[in-house]
């Protein structure tokens, strides 16, 4: 898991290139990518994020991983729904400063099965935060991302922006007692670090975000903590050293209202219930 570590700033420094760069589809022209709506936590990274079908007078919602949840992480099979939270988010702005504070006030969804996310409600509006900041929030892409697509991975805890490809996609990762389904492979030059657990991933052809960063192999062990492992349908496991993944997003819009509320009986839903 990419939460911060005393040896971050060692593992990006010898972060492997250990996978061939894949061949890219062509690309629409690449829209600009930066710090706003990007959020900071006290532990990891996160944005403030909408769905494409969300009104501008819904709460606002933030986005991190599931290990980042503030009372620990959860259990593998476990999935949070509306508990209690009063987490606290430094709101960027284009450049990376930090122009307010956002408060929740409830965890909606949490889960390190299948995927690894927790997103928050906050107390203010998407509107409320674009009249007083000018900052909108980022939406998720509601369909499956594309092995090649050119990607930022954007990290508000350390204000550094990361770029390179989607390798490819993994069958199963594993990590400690951890399994998540259809993650996303980086190719080797997002070498993200300790502190950019929840970046939002974002195509730079659209703009839209397609996965939320959370883990990388660091030390060539397997299935361990902070060293994933791939796991292929047959059942084939593969090490991938300083190599980084992340969690698709393309399914959890389909849990939400138009008012962000959550919906995990919707008949689209496929993300875990408790």
């Amino acid at each position: 898991m990419r939460k911060p570590l005393l040896a971050a700033l060692a593992t990006l420094a010898v972060a492997g290139a250990t996978v061939a760069p894949a061949v890219a589809a062509p690309q629409a022209a690449a829209v600009t990518v930066d710090f706003a709506g990007i959020v900071s936590l006290s532990n990891c990274s996160g944005s403030v994020i909408r769905f494409p079908g969300s009104t501008d007078t819904a709460p606002a919602l933030v986005m991190t991983n599931g290990h980042c949840l503030e009372t620990g992480f959860p259990s593998a099979g476990q999935v949070i729904t509306g508990q209690s939270s009063s987490r606290t988010f430094g709101l960027l702005n284009s450049a990376g400063t930090t122009v307010a504070t956002l408060r929740a006030n409830q965890v909606l969804y949490s889960t390190m099965t299948d995927t690894d996310v927790t997103i928050y409600r906050t107390t203010t509006t998407y509107a409320a935060i674009k009249s007083a900041y000018g900052i909108s929030p980022l939406t998720l892409s509601a369909t499956h991302p594309t092995a090649g697509t050119a990607i930022k991975v954007v990290s508000g805890y350390w204000k550094t922006i990361y770029s390179c490809n989607i390798d490819g996609f993994v069958y199963r990762l594993k990590e400690g007692s951890w399994t998540w389904k259809d993650s996303v492979r980086y190719t080797s030059a997002c070498n993200t670090i300790g502190g950019t657990s929840g970046s939002p991933v974002i195509d730079t052809s659209t703009g839209q975000v397609v996965a939320v960063n959370n883990t990388g192999n660091e030390d060539g062990a397997s299935c361990t903590v902070n060293n994933p492992c791939e796991v292929d349908a047959n059942g084939t496991v593969t090490v991938r050293k300083g190599i980084n993944y992340a969690e698709e997003t393309y399914n959890i819009p389909a849990c939400f209202t138009s008012a962000n509320a959550l919906n995990l009986s919707a008949a689209a839903c496929t993300l875990p219930k408790p």
